[in-house]
């Protein structure tokens, strides 16, 4: 697992780039705060808590 800016993402690789390389290798990839968490392995990904509801 990596943690990294988005915004250090975008300007490194840009987004596009770093979306494709995801998709070839086959890992997931969460965004949260600003936050791009990378899980590096094909593993799936199980919630241990409920999704926050959206409040309007």
């Amino acid at each position: 697992m990596i943690r990294r800016k988005a915004r250090d993402i975008e300007r490194f690789a840009g987004m596009g780039h770093f979306m494709a390389e995801i998709e070839r290798r086959g890992y997931q990839v969460v965004e949260n705060g600003g936050q791009i968490v990378i899980f590096c392995n094909r593993a799936p990904i199980r919630w241990l808590t409920r999704p926050a509801v959206a409040h309007s």
